[in-house]
């Protein structure tokens, strides 16, 4: 005989909407009259439906869903009354009970269902916008194409968020990446022509000079009467740059070290065991990864602050390391740890949301003038290491060593890596009016584009537009300008606070998404992927 039991029936999620019914421990209820259908099949609940509750057919569309979610309120209402009567003292624990897997899904995509609508709307008001675009590939080898939006309106309110996640399944060449960003801007509706620019990594199918994303995007713009700029990301220029200063005669022993003292679970427990006994400053030493652009600095200080104790747990397991006695490859490892710091501070200033691309350009032309100042220091005939704390150490320790004469080689190695610095970055040096959006008044006149010119002299001329400038962040002093007297200058600084300067946020998002759709979760769908990552920018 059939057993219903066995035939695997299951509630469908259409029936909420269709039927005004919901699932409630593993039973299938009506939430006009709370009645319960003894088996999961739609012409019972159809029946039950029809027969009781056909007054409901006259609500369709958004009135239909409104009234769904109204019935589901009111039954969590009743069941918490009933609750109070009934047991008071469990009402807590009622309420802590964890949703349904479909309810929280259903949740999730109507939450970001509505922060869609709310950037569409938003994105009506927006004078400028630019794309910052970024791809990887997830753990299903899913290829994923962020899409990240920064929009400013006529108030010069900037909006920066997740335009879209587009999942590729075949190819990832730049005319298939343009396909996807054109369905992510034309499904929010918005304007080609007042996009002003695009910022992608240094992939050939994004920066490709005849067929890549940035190219095509670029072409699309000026067909609609537009003008975007190609940038390449400012924190991937400045990581190729440190990577230039390779020092693999200190690198490769301390990774060797790393590696020896944590590969293996007995000595690296020992290992933490001997830091312990000696109450060391550090816990263990940290594994580096080419790939985050902290881990080489982060690793190299730890070793750097731990060499004592790692010398002397070597010497107990047979392994001694010799380039610890040697004072030049110490100096050597005091200036690399020192050289390091500094570029992961310079990184450190080019992370961030809602950064300009002024302020990111500044950073970057500042460390260029400390990298000068480097050299300066270190090729004087006593050089001075004062912004070189971990080299003065080494040559404290010592000094019949003369270390000293080494900081020629080492001034040479940073002149080295400032040429390496200079010839990027010239997509930022190339925009021309960032010098003069971010010091507006120290810009002559006769330098400026033409239509800029006659309204520069109105703003040089005002003492009191020029005491704001001084007080005021650079955003309100544009935003308190009056619209119709200074409208060019309006429309350059809409224009520069609409540009990203890094992929910063994609990057950022690749985490939350490596760790939304992990190896437990790896049949995540690419549709809730979206929307998760929606919520979580």
């Amino acid at each position: 005989r059939r057993k219903v039991d066995s035939e695997g029936r299951r509630f469908q999620d259409r029936w909420k909407v269709e039927y005004f019914f919901t699932e409630i421990e593993n039973h299938c209820v009506c939430l006009i009259c709370q009645e319960t259908v003894a088996v999961y099949k739609e012409f019972n609940v159809k029946r039950h439906y029809q027969s009781r509750h056909s007054t409901y057919d006259k609500l369709t569309g958004h009135d239909r869903s409104e009234k769904l979610k109204q019935l589901e309120a009111v039954l969590i209402e009743c069941v918490m009354k009933m609750v109070e009567n009934i047991c008071p003292e469990k009402k807590q624990e009622f309420a802590n009970i964890c949703l349904a897997r479909n309810t929280v899904a259903r949740r999730i995509e109507e939450i970001s269902s509505d922060i869609k609508r709310q950037l569409t709307s938003k994105g009506v008001d927006f004078d400028f916008f630019s794309i910052a675009c970024d791809e990887s590939t997830d753990l299903s080898d899913t290829a994923q194409l962020l899409i990240f939006m920064r929009g400013v309106d006529d108030e010069m309110n900037v909006t920066e968020e997740l335009l879209d996640l587009q999942s590729l399944t075949d190819q990832t060449r730049g005319k298939d990446l343009f396909v996807s960003v054109s369905s992510a801007i034309d499904d929010m509706k918005l304007p080609w022509n007042k996009v002003t620019g695009i910022i992608t990594d240094g992939a050939p199918a994004m920066v490709g000079e005849r067929s890549g994303l940035s190219t095509l995007i670029c072409n699309k713009v000026i067909e609609e009467g537009g003008k975007a700029i190609k940038l390449h990301c400012i924190i991937h220029q400045q990581v190729l740059c440190a990577k230039h200063l390779k020092y693999d005669h200190v690198m490769k022993p301390v990774l060797k070290t790393i590696n020896f003292i944590r590969s293996k679970a007995l000595c690296h427990r020992q290992f933490k065991q001997f830091l312990l006994d000696i109450q060391a400053e550090y816990e263990d030493v940290l594994y580096h990864n080419d790939v985050r652009w902290l881990s080489r600095g982060s690793a190299l200080q730890r070793f750097y602050s731990l060499r004592k104790e790692i010398g002397e747990f070597l010497e107990t397991k047979g392994q001694p390391m010799r380039e610890l006695s040697d004072p030049i490859w110490l100096a050597d490892l005091g200036f690399l740890v020192d050289i390091t710091k500094h570029l992961n501070v310079l990184n450190t200033s080019l992370q961030g949301k809602d950064a300009a691309v002024n302020q990111l350009y500044s950073h970057l032309k500042a460390f260029g003038t400390k990298l000068q100042l480097f050299i300066r220091q270190l090729s004087q005939t006593q050089p001075n290491t004062i912004h070189f704390s971990a080299l003065q150490e080494i040559m404290n320790i010592f000094p019949q060593d003369n270390i000293s004469a080494q900081t020629s080689r080492y001034s040479a190695e940073i002149a080295s890596l400032a040429g390496e610095f200079k010839p990027r970055f010239q997509d930022f040096a190339a925009i021309e009016e960032v010098s003069l959006f971010s010091s507006p008044f120290s810009v002559d006149p006769d330098d400026a584009p033409d239509q800029l010119q006659l309204e520069l002299i109105e703003l040089h001329c005002d003492s009191e537009l020029r005491s704001r400038h001084q007080e005021l962040s650079l955003v309100n002093f544009y935003r308190q300008l009056d619209k119709s007297r200074f409208q060019e200058i309006r429309t350059l600084a809409k224009k520069m606070l609409s540009l990203f300067g890094s992929t910063y946020m994609c990057e950022k998002t690749f985490s939350a998404m490596n760790f939304n759709k992990n190896r437990v979760r790896t049949r995540l769908s690419d549709s809730h992927l979206r929307d998760i990552l929606r919520i979580k920018t």
